[in-house]
C-alpha cells in the first residue's frame, strides 16, 4: 500500500497555475479593446463627416457640402480598401 500512495503523490502538480491562466484574460482584454479602439475610430469618422455635411448643408453651402461628402466616400473607399488589404496580409500569414 505505501508504494501506491508515493506513486499518487507524485501525480500531483507542483506549483500554482493561477498565472498562466490570468495572462489568458489579460490578452483577451487587449484585443478587445483593441477592437473597440478600431470601431471608435471607424464610426467617429462617418459619424463626424454626416455631421459636418448636415451643418453645411443646413446653412446653405451646397457646394461645399457636396464636396465635403464626396470627400467622405473617397476616404471611406480607401479604408475599405485598406482594411481588406489588411485582412488578406493577417490571413496569408497563417
Amino acid at each position: 500500500m505505501a508504494g501506491n500512495e508515493e506513486v499518487l503523490m507524485k501525480r500531483v502538480p507542483m506549483g500554482n497555475r493561477d498565472g498562466g491562466v490570468m495572462m489568458e484574460y489579460v490578452i483577451l482584454a487587449v484585443l478587445i479593446a483593441a477592437a473597440v479602439i478600431g470601431g471608435v475610430i471607424v464610426l467617429s469618422r462617418s459619424i463626424g463627416g454626416g455631421l459636418i455635411v448636415a451643418g453645411e448643408g443646413a446653412t446653405l453651402r451646397e457646394k461645399t457640402a457636396k464636396q465635403t461628402m464626396d470627400d467622405s466616400r473617397v476616404r471611406r473607399d480607401d479604408d475599405a480598401v485598406q482594411a481588406k488589404a489588411d485582412y488578406d496580409a493577417m490571413h496569408e500569414a497563417q
